[in-house]
C-alpha cells in the first residue's frame, strides 16, 4: 500500500505529513496503511477504494451487497486471505474474481493462481470491508435451527415444573443424548464465532430462550422447545462440573472448550434457580482476544500519559471504576502486563481469575473457606510484594488493608463500582476510610465505559441535529464542524449499524487542589467541577471526542454516559 500512499500524495488527496503519520501509526499498531488512513480520517474508505480503482482501471465493489457462495470461499483458506488482504467473490469458467485492497500485489495474484489453478481477475474493495467480509463468511457459526430439528418429538418429554418429579438419572441420560450434546456445543461455538461476551440460557413459564450479548447489547439467538429445558440445563451443568441434582441453590463453574490448533476458550458459568427452572449465564473468556497493549485500548494521548505515570509510581493506589462488563479487568491486566518485569513481585487476588498471566502470582478467592480479598491481601503483605492487584474493594476491611499497603511502599491496583471517577472518593469515605488517608494513598482514578463502534462496512454521514448535539454537550464550534457518522446497517453488522466496541475513559490524577477539596469534605459534584477545570476529560467529553472522530454515534454516547 506504500505505492498507493505515494499516489495519494501526488494527487494532493494527502499531505506528506499525513502519509508519514499514517505510516508510523500503521507500524505501531500493526494495522495496514489503508485502514489506518481511514481510521485517522485522512481519507474516507469509499474515496480510497474509488481512487485505487481509477488508478488501476479496475471496477470497485461493495462487499456488503454481495452474497458469496460457500464453494467459492472454499477455494482460498482464510489465512491466505488475511495474509494478502483479499477475498474470493465469484468464479466463471476458469476465472476466479478476487476482491483486493491492493491490486498491484502481484505476489498475491501469483499465489492465488498457484493455489486455486484459476486465472485471477482482481477487483477493488476497501481493507475494512475485506476484514469485515472475512469475519462474516469465515466465522459463521453452526446452524442451530437445523440442530433443533434433529430432536425426535416422541422421545423428549415436557419438562416438569416440579423439582420433586425429576429423576437425576433420567436427566443424565437426556443430557448425554447426541442431539443435546451437539446443540449445546453449537450454542457455545456460535457464541464464539459471533464474538459474544455472554450467553444467557433462560427458562420461562411457556418459553425457553437463548440470548447472546454482542457488543454490549443482548440479542435473541434462538428459542429451543420448552421440553428441552432440563436436558440442555443438565448438559451445560455437566460440562461445567456442577451438581445436576442441586436445583435450589446458585452454583458457579467453568467450561474449557478446545478449539483445535492449541486454542482454548473458557466459559465462566453461573447457575441461578428461578421460578421456572435454572437460568444459566456463561461469560466467554478468550485469552487470544485479550488486549494488553495500552495504546490500543482507546486511551487518548493525555489520559494514557497520566495513567502510565500513576502505575509507574513506586507506591500508592490506582483505582478503576465502572459497571460490570465495562472492561475494568482488561485495563488492570494491561497495566500489570506493562509492569510485569523480572525485578518485580506481583500478586493478584481475583474472583474469578479470568486469564492466566505468566510471571504473575494469581490467587482465586474462595469465600466458603474464608479466603476473601481481605485475607488474601494480608497474606500478600507477608510475601515481600512490589505490586498488588485486588479484584474489587467491597468492604471497609479490604479498603483499609489496601490503603495501608499503599502507604507502606506498595503499588495497589483495584476496582470499585461507582458511576464516575469523583464518586470514588465518596465511596471510600462511606466505607469508613478517613479523608486524609484517601488523599495520601490514591494516585489516580479511572472511570470507563464501552460504546459500540460504527460498522466500518456501512458507515456513512448522518443527518445533523444541532439541538440534540447541543444537549449532548457539544460546543457551537464542534456542532458547526462535526461530520456525524452512523451505520446504515448491513449483513456484516447484522443490520445494527455497529460492529465492535471502543472504550471511553475518564482519568483523574489526584492533584493538590483535588486533595484539598477532599480534606474539606467537598461533594462529588464539587470534585468533578474541579476535575474538569483542571483539564481532565469526563466520560461525556470522551464520548463527544469519539463522535467527532467518526468512531461512534451520539445515540451510543447518550446511552453509556451522563451529562456533566
Amino acid at each position: 500500500m506504500s505505492r498507493i500512499g505515494e499516489l495519494l500524495v501526488r494527487e494532493k488527496m494527502l499531505s506528506i505529513q499525513q502519509l508519514q503519520q499514517a505510516q508510523d501509526e500503521a507500524k505501531r499498531t500493526g494495522r495496514r496503511l489503508g485502514a489506518t488512513l481511514a481510521r485517522l480520517g485522512f481519507v474516507r474508505d469509499q474515496e480510497l477504494t474509488q481512487f485505487v480503482a481509477r488508478q488501476y482501471s479496475l471496477p470497485a465493489i461493495n462487499l456488503g451487497d454481495l452474497d458469496i457462495e460457500p464453494a467459492v470461499l472454499g477455494l482460498v483458506k482464510r489465512d491466505v486471505c488475511e495474509k494478502h488482504q483479499v477475498i474470493p467473490i465469484r468464479r466463471h469458467g476458469s476465472t476466479l474474481v478476487v476482491a483486493m485492497a491492493d491490486p498491484s500485489n502481484i505476489y498475491a495474484i501469483d499465489e492465488l493462481k498457484f493455489l486455486t489453478q484459476y486465472n485471477v481477475e482482481p477487483v477493488v474493495a476497501s481493507e475494512t470491508a475485506i476484514e469485515a467480509a472475512l469475519s462474516r463468511y469465515y466465522d459463521k457459526g453452526p446452524d442451530l435451527d437445523s440442530m433443533i430439528g434433529e430432536f425426535d418429538e416422541d422421545n423428549v418429554d415436557y419438562a416438569s415444573t416440579s423439582d420433586e418429579n425429576v429423576n437425576v438419572v433420567d436427566l443424565e441420560n437426556q443430557a448425554g443424548e447426541a442431539p443435546v450434546v451437539r446443540l449445546c456445543n453449537g450454542i457455545l461455538i456460535s457464541a464464539i464465532k459471533k464474538k459474544a461476551s455472554d450467553i444467557h440460557v433462560e427458562p420461562y413459564e411457556k418459553t425457553f430462550r437463548v440470548r447472546f450479548r454482542i457488543d454490549g447489547i443482548l440479542q435473541e439467538e434462538m428459542r429451543p422447545p420448552l421440553k428441552l429445558r432440563n436436558a440442555i440445563t443438565s448438559r451445560l451443568k455437566i460440562m461445567a462440573s456442577l451438581d445436576i441434582a442441586e436445583r435450589r441453590l446458585p452454583q458457579d463453574g467453568r467450561i474449557k472448550l478446545k478449539l483445535g490448533k492449541g486454542k482454548e476458550m473458557d466459559f465462566r458459568v453461573s447457575v441461578l434457580p428461578t421460578l421456572f427452572g435454572e437460568k444459566i449465564v456463561m461469560r466467554l473468556l478468550d485469552k487470544s482476544n485479550l488486549q494488553l497493549d495500552m495504546t490500543k485500548l482507546g486511551f487518548d494521548t493525555k489520559p494514557l500519559t497520566d495513567f502510565k505515570t500513576a502505575i509507574k509510581k513506586p507506591y500508592g493506589m490506582v483505582l478503576v471504576t465502572g459497571p460490570t462488563g465495562s472492561g475494568k479487568t482488561t485495563t488492570l491486566y494491561s497495566a500489570l502486563s506493562e509492569l510485569n518485569t523480572i525485578d518485580r513481585n506481583i500478586s493478584t487476588a481475583e474472583d474469578p481469575v479470568e486469564f492466566n498471566l505468566p510471571g504473575i502470582n494469581q490467587v482465586q478467592m474462595h469465600e466458603d473457606i474464608g479466603l476473601n480479598f481481605a485475607s488474601a491481601l494480608r497474606a500478600f503483605l507477608r510475601q515481600d510484594p512490589d505490586i498488588i492487584m485486588v479484584g474489587e474493594i467491597r468492604d471497609f476491611e479490604t479498603a483499609e488493608i489496601g490503603v495501608k499497603a499503599a502507604l507502606t511502599g506498595h503499588l495497589v491496583l483495584s476496582t470499585l463500582h461507582t458511576n464516575d471517577a469523583p464518586s470514588t472518593v465518596s465511596r471510600l469515605l462511606n466505607m469508613g476510610i478517613e479523608p486524609f488517608l484517601v488523599t495520601a494513598s490514591v494516585n489516580l482514578v479511572v472511570a470507563q465505559r464501552l460504546s459500540r463502534r460504527i460498522c466500518a462496512a456501512c458507515k456513512e454521514p448522518a443527518e445533523k441535529h444541532p439541538e440534540a448535539l447541543a444537549k449532548l454537550g457539544m460546543t457551537e464550534e464542534q456542532i458547526h464542524t462535526a461530520v456525524i457518522q452512523h451505520g446504515r446497517g448491513c449483513n456484516i453488522c447484522n443490520n445494527t449499524g455497529y460492529k465492535g466496541r471502543v472504550a471511553l475513559y475518564e482519568v483523574m490524577p489526584f492533584t493538590d487542589p483535588l486533595k484539598e477539596l477532599v480534606l474539606q469534605g467537598a461533594s462529588a459534584a464539587e470534585i468533578k467541577t474541579e476535575m474538569i477545570r483542571g483539564g481532565v476529560q469526563s466520560l461525556r467529553m470522551a464520548g463527544i471526542a469519539k463522535i467527532l472522530e467518526g468512531v461512534t454515534t451520539p445515540e451510543e454516547v447518550l446511552r453509556t454516559t451522563v451529562e456533566d
